[in-house]
């Protein structure tokens, strides 16, 4: 059934993805009447509090300055994502910064790791990426600044993302699309009218709502998409074994010194906890399967790594997999309903503004034919399996074997282990396992991972080591010109960042934006 030109369009569920969704379409589509139906009884998730750079992008796609909102939910910047003993206990950590490389021969590194085996697998970060030098002091730089200073390779605009409290955004975003004209309705959702060709209007206590286009932004329930269409789930478990977690909220000490440029990701028995820094305090919580530790050993090991047992502890329940179809009929399903992959590298609010790219791009099209909904599927459902398959590398290439959840996370048959045309899909996608030096091995962040890991690639070069080992010595000798460059501008970029004066990420935000 072709779609016609949608006058009306119902957002059925509150939170960050219902309160985007109506914002988002009212904020392009003033023409149309957009409404927003939302349940005072099922409350936000609401620890979705991290973000990544490509929320740069929906933020100029609806024309919010940072000073409009990040003030109104206590948010702050993040540069990168680090990973404590994901790898061995007490392995140091490593980073996955935002931003491009400012190689684009990142072998080069591979090479001084062998010609220098004592170099930290920290140091492959600080090597390539200049937003480093920045992190390791707890210092930010907007792109004025940087005109002075020089930093090459950075990009405050685009490179750097947010941490926020997601339940005081999504409230004021309500109030910004009711300024903008949009209708706002709280009601819960108790009986659909649908035909065998669309949904017609939902009905809550007191009234019905017709509308063209339904948007199911109802979490894991998914009133409209799975309850109402029976839309088949597809689960991640076989490779994603998470599924629940304790959330808490911690005050700071010392605000200026424990506020991090940086979401700081530690693992522990039986998954990982995450750690967020927001203006006003820190959020935190501990990511587990409860096939492996029972909830209450899971908050007393979490009440352990806090140091904190007297905070209040929230335990949180979730699937990973994606719907088989995000736009059935005439009901496109987002955030939550649509899929979830696990809290790692933050791809909940991820999903919501990609998937809002896409359906707006349709929207302007106006008439959305059948074929242009399996194209918006198709998109859809390969970013849920290649995230998917991304976060569970951070497992499969784990060294830890403390525990039986450790032990099994390693061995368990992926996704990209299954066929070959899998793994390039993926892999070569993030320029990790194959690639030459005349491809840029900018995009996605494998690479930083696998070097996290003390991983190294398959390509051509770090396979002429193995196979050809008396030319080694006389191989890297050659390289050294090139390792002595990484060097050089790593110690180059540490300079810029000391000897100019940059503000501590506490002090920015305190004069730009909270005054």
């Amino acid at each position: 059934r072709c779609l016609g030109r949608m006058k009306k369009i119902v957002v059925v569920g509150g939170g960050s993805a219902g309160t985007m969704s109506a914002y988002t379409l009212k904020k392009l589509f003033p023409e149309k009447e957009i409404v927003l139906l939302e349940s005072e009884d099922i409350p936000s998730v609401g620890v979705g509090e991290s973000t990544l750079a490509e929320f740069n992008q929906w933020l100029a796609m609806v024309d919010l300055k940072d000073e409009q909102w990040m003030k109104h939910c206590n948010a702050s910047y993040k540069m990168s994502v680090k990973f404590n003993d994901f790898y061995r206990n007490n392995d140091g950590g490593f980073h996955y910064p935002f931003g491009y490389p400012s190689t684009e021969n990142l072998n080069d590194w591979y090479m001084k790791k062998m010609l220098y085996p004592e170099t930290p697998v920290t140091d492959y970060a600080e090597s390539h990426y200049s937003i480093m030098a920045l992190i390791n002091k707890n210092k930010i730089l907007t792109d004025k600044q940087n005109e002075e200073v020089g930093l090459p390779n950075y990009s405050f605009k685009k490179d750097v993302a947010y941490h926020f409290d997601a339940v005081m955004f999504a409230n004021w975003l309500r109030e910004e699309f009711k300024k903008l004209g949009g209708i706002h309705i709280t009601g819960t959702v108790h009986k659909v009218m649908m035909t065998d060709e669309a949904i017609l209007s939902v009905f809550t206590e007191t009234e019905s709502i017709g509308g063209d286009l339904f948007l199911d932004c109802t979490g894991f329930k998914s009133v409209l998409l799975r309850e109402k269409l029976k839309e088949p789930f597809v689960s991640f478990e076989d490779i994603l074994p998470n599924n629940s977690a304790w959330a808490a909220q911690i005050p700071y000490i010392d605000q200026e010194k424990e506020m991090l440029p940086y979401t700081d990701c530690t693992a522990l028995s039986s998954g990982w906890v995450w750690k967020v820094s927001l203006w006003n305090r820190m959020g935190s919580g501990y990511v587990y399967s409860d096939k492996f530790l029972d909830d209450e050993k899971a908050l007393e090991e979490f009440k352990k790594h806090t140091g904190k047992p007297e905070l209040k502890y929230r335990n949180i329940k979730f699937r990973t997999g994606r719907v088989k179809r995000a736009f059935v009929r005439n009901v496109v399903a987002i955030g939550l309903s649509a899929g979830f992959v696990e809290p790692l590298e933050s791809n909940g609010l991820l999903s919501v503004h990609r998937n809002l790219f896409n359906l707006v791009r349709l929207l302007k099209r106006g008439r959305i034919t059948n074929y242009l909904k399996d194209q918006y599927n198709l998109a859809t459902s390969r970013f849920f399996e290649q995230f998917a398959e991304f976060v569970a590398s951070h497992f499969a290439l784990s060294e830890r074997m403390d525990s039986h959840y450790w032990r099994a996370v390693q061995n368990r048959h992926y996704h990209f282990a299954d066929d070959v045309q899998q793994v390039n899909s993926l892999f070569q996608k993030n320029n990790f396992w194959v690639y030459d030096n005349y491809q840029y091995p900018h995009s996605g962040g494998m690479h930083c991972i696998a070097a996290g890991m003390n991983f190294i690639p398959f390509d051509d070069n770090t396979a002429r080591y193995n196979y050809y080992a008396n030319d080694v010595e006389e191989f890297l000798d050659g390289r050294k010109g090139h390792i002595n460059t990484l060097i050089d501008q790593r110690n180059s970029w540490r300079k810029m960042v000391d000897g100019n004066n940059i503000p501590t990420l506490y002090n920015y935000l305190k004069e730009n934006i909270y005054g």
